[in-house]
C-alpha cells in the first residue's frame, strides 16, 4: 500500500492516512476482504507512531470502511454505496466552498458561478 505523508500538509498525519486509504477503497484499489497492514507495520513503513496509525484505523472503522478482527487484523469492509456517495458529497462540498469563496473575493456573481458549473457539467 502506497501512502504518502506530507509534513508540510496542514492536515494531521492520521487524517492523511485515513483519506488516502478511503481513496484506495473508493477507487477500487483495495477491495472487500483485503487485509490492511498491521498498525505496527504501517507505522514502521511510514516512520510514524503506532498511536497515529491506531487513530487512523479507528476512524476508518468508525466510518464503516474497515473492520478489525482481534488476532487476525484489519480488513476492507463491503462497500456501502451510500457511504461512498456521502464521502464524495463531502469532498464536492469542500471544493465548491473553496470555489465560492474565491468567486466572492473576485466579485463574481452566483449566476456566473452557476453558468460555469453548467458549462463544465455539459462538457463531460
Amino acid at each position: 500500500m502506497n501512502i504518502i505523508i506530507s509534513n508540510s500538509n496542514d492536515r494531521p498525519i492520521y487524517e492523511q492516512i485515513t483519506s488516502q486509504i478511503k481513496g484506495l477503497i473508493m477507487g477500487g484499489q483495495l477491495k472487500e476482504g483485503d487485509l490492511l497492514p498491521s498498525m505496527r507495520t504501517l507505522a514502521k513503513e511510514l516512520r510514524i507512531s503506532v498511536i497515529t496509525t491506531k487513530r487512523a484505523y479507528e476512524d476508518l472503522e468508525r466510518d464503516g470502511f474497515i473492520t478489525t478482527v482481534v488476532g487476525k487484523g484489519s480488513f476492507v469492509r463491503e462497500t456501502d454505496t451510500r457511504l461512498v456517495r456521502e464521502e464524495k458529497l463531502k469532498q464536492i462540498e469542500g471544493l465548491l466552498s473553496k470555489a465560492i469563496s474565491l468567486a466572492r473575493q473576485s466579485a463574481i456573481s452566483r449566476e456566473e458561478v452557476e453558468e460555469i458549473i453548467e458549462i463544465i457539467y455539459q462538457e463531460e
